[in-house]
C-alpha cells in the first residue's frame, strides 16, 4: 500500500535477517496466496497445499528442530513477521490456519510431547502434511477453561473421549487435534490434553460454521462419540491440561495483538489514502476538520499501541512478558482495530459498506478479535486481579 504510518520505519526490534524474511514472505504471499484468495474466501476453506507450500519455503512450524524436518528457528520475532505480512497483504484470514498451526498449537507439542510423540508427529507437522488444530471451546464453555465438560475416561491402555467442541479453526483441514478433556472432577487439576488423529472411530466433524467475517479461515464443530484414544496420545501428564493451556495463552494473545496492530496500520493507511483523493463539496474529504481530528486521534492511538506491542514482543523473547501485559495488548489492540475500521467505513461513506473497497471487509473481520483468545471482558478481569481487585 502506498501510504504507511511513520512508525513502520522506526521499529528497532528487528534486524536484517527479519527484514530478509519479510521480503521473501511478502513475495510468497503474492505468488501463492493472493491469486487463490477469492476462491478460498468463497469456499470458506483454504487448500491443504497452502500448508505444504508454506513448509517448502520455510514459513511453517519454524521452531521444529532440523532433526525432525523443520527449520529449527527459535526466534519468535520471525513468527511476528509472518503474522504482520499476512495482514498487510490482505490475506490474514487465509493465513490464519498456517499461523495457528505454527504459533498456537505446535508449542503445546514442543513443550509437552515426549521423544516418541515428537518422532511420530513432528515430521508431518513440519512438512505441512499433518495440519494442526486445538479444541478448547465448547458450546457451553468459552473463556472459562475450568468449565470444560468433554470427558476422557481411562480404560486399560486407552482413554474413551466423549463430548464436543465448537469454533475450531482448522477444524475441517486438521489431521491432529489437541483436545482439552476432563479426566477428573477437580476444577483445575482434572483437565488433560490429548492428541486426536484424523480417522479415529467416533471422531467426526460438523459442517463448516458460517461466520460473519474471516471467511477464508475454516471453522467447524468437532464431535467425540466414544473415541478410543491410545494412552500414548496423552500430551503431558494427566491433570496438567489447565496449566498447559494457561501457559500458552500469553503467546496466543500476543500473536492476536501483533495481527490487530498490523491491521490498525493497514486500515488507517487505506483510509488516509482514500480521504486524500475523494472529494466532497469540491474539497478532499481529508481537508475537513472532522476528518483531520479523527485521523489525528487514530494515528496517535496506533503509534502508542505499536510501541507497547513491540515492547511486549521484546519482553516475550526475553522471557519476561507477563499474563497481564499480554491481556492488555490483546484487549487494547483488538478494541482499537474495531475503532479504526469503523472510522474508516464512515469516512469512506457509502463505499465503505460495499465490497468495492477493502475497508468494509476489514471492518467485518475485525469484530471477532474482541471475542476469541479470551473475551476482552475476561482480559480486563485478569488485569484487575493483578491489582488485587
Amino acid at each position: 500500500m502506498a501510504t504507511t504510518l511513520p512508525s513502520a520505519n522506526k521499529r528497532t526490534i528487528f534486524d536484517s535477517e527479519h527484514d530478509d524474511l519479510r521480503e521473501s514472505y511478502a513475495k510468497f504471499l503474492q505468488k501463492e496466496v493472493v491469486p487463490n484468495y477469492d476462491e478460498w474466501n468463497k469456499a470458506q476453506l483454504v487448500g491443504r497445499e497452502l500448508f505444504t507450500k508454506s513448509a517448502e519455503h520455510g514459513f511453517l512450524a519454524m521452531e521444529i528442530p532440523e532433526e525432525y524436518g523443520g527449520p529449527g528457528v527459535e526466534d519468535w520475532r520471525f513468527n511476528v513477521v509472518l503474522a504482520e505480512e499476512a495482514v498487510k497483504a490482505g490475506v490474514g484470514d487465509a493465513m490464519a490456519g498456517p499461523l495457528l498451526h505454527s504459533d498456537v498449537v505446535l508449542p503445546y507439542i514442543m513443550a509437552s510431547a515426549n521423544d516418541e510423540q515428537k518422532a511420530r508427529w513432528l515430521p508431518g507437522i513440519a512438512s505441512g502434511e499433518q495440519v494442526l488444530a486445538i479444541a478448547m471451546t465448547e458450546p457451553g464453555t468459552g473463556s472459562d477453561l475450568a468449565g470444560i465438560k468433554t470427558s476422557a475416561k481411562r480404560v486399560g491402555d486407552t482413554y474413551v473421549i466423549n463430548g464436543g467442541k465448537t469454533f475450531i479453526t482448522n477444524g475441517i483441514n486438521a489431521d491432529l487435534v489437541v483436545v482439552a478433556a476432563r479426566t477428573s472432577d477437580d476444577k483445575h487439576g482434572g483437565l488433560s490434553m490429548f492428541v486426536l488423529e484424523r480417522g479415529m472411530e467416533g471422531f467426526t466433524r460438523g459442517t463448516q460454521i458460517e461466520k460473519l467475517g474471516q471467511h477464508a479461515s475454516d471453522t467447524a464443530e468437532l464431535f467425540f462419540d466414544d473415541v478410543v484414544v491410545p494412552a500414548e496420545n496423552l500430551l503431558g501428564a494427566e491433570g496438567t491440561g489447565f496449566f498447559q493451556l494457561v501457559n500458552r495463552l500469553v503467546p496466543e494473545r500476543l500473536v492476536l495483538a501483533v495481527s490487530s496492530t498490523a491491521g490498525c496500520e493497514s486500515a488507517f493507511a487505506m483510509t488516509l489514502e482514500y480521504i486524500k483523493e475523494r472529494k466532497a463539496f469540491g474539497k478532499p474529504i481529508g481537508s475537513f476538520q472532522n476528518s483531520r481530528f479523527q485521523m489525528a486521534e487514530l494515528r496517535t492511538k496506533i503509534e502508542l499501541t505499536r510501541c507497547f506491542v513491540d515492547r511486549c514482543i521484546e519482553r516475550y523473547v526475553a522471557g519476561t512478558c507477563t499474563v497481564e501485559e499480554a491481556a492488555m495488548a490483546k484487549y487494547w489492540s483488538t478494541d482499537l482495530l474495531c475503532e479504526v475500521t469503523d472510522v474508516g467505513v464512515q469516512l469512506h461513506g457509502g463505499y465503505g459498506y460495499t465490497m468495492e473497497y477493502p475497508i468494509g471487509k476489514a471492518w467485518v473481520d475485525a469484530r471477532i478479535g474482541r471475542i476469541y483468545a479470551g473475551t476482552n471482558e475476561i482480559m480486563k478481569e485478569l488485569i484487575g486481579r493483578t491489582m488485587g481487585l
